[in-house]
């Protein structure tokens, strides 16, 4: 009676750890697919520009921070290419951002030194010809990290057309 015991339980454990392998995982809300590999934890973003009007960001004269005036005045020149960008400081999950442009419509951004990066990150490769989606790729392989905020202590010029 014990070893019977003993092989039934066995077997309902084995059949409860293959269960637990085949289910699958539980993920963040996304506006896009997860992608498989090292970036299996890639916050909210859109996979194609917007149809339709974006929110606003709001005014760089909310601040005084130079970097920080800085980094929503070129959120407003790149609101398109935000809104396809997910967000390392993972407020899609404690904010309900739905990608990074959601940073720099409310006071998020001014207060995070990730979605500032990121943002001017995007920006630069946005002068360089760089699509969305290849911005994207530098994101999600953390090339924002590198980025020189001290070159954004002056007020930039003003946008030229």
């Amino acid at each position: 009676m014990q070893l019977i015991k003993k092989v039934s339980a066995s077997a309902i454990l084995f059949g409860l750890a293959i269960a637990v392998i085949l289910l699958p995982r539980q993920s963040a809300s996304r506006a896009a697919p997860a992608p498989q590999g090292p970036a299996d934890d890639v916050p909210a973003f859109h996979t194609e520009a917007p149809q339709g009007d974006l929110p606003s960001t709001m005014s760089a004269d909310n601040f005084t921070d130079p970097v920080v005036q800085n980094a929503y005045t070129v959120a407003a020149r790149i609101k398109k290419v935000l809104y396809q960008q997910p967000c390392y400081c993972h407020c899609d999950r404690s904010q309900g951002h739905g990608s990074l442009l959601d940073c720099f419509a409310s006071k998020h951004g001014a207060g995070c030194d990730t979605c500032v990066r990121e943002d001017l990150y995007s920006y630069e490769q946005t002068r360089k010809g760089k699509t969305a989606i290849q911005i994207r790729e530098g994101i999600i392989r953390g090339d924002w990290q590198t980025m020189d905020i001290s070159k954004y202590q002056s007020p930039l010029p003003a946008k030229t057309k």
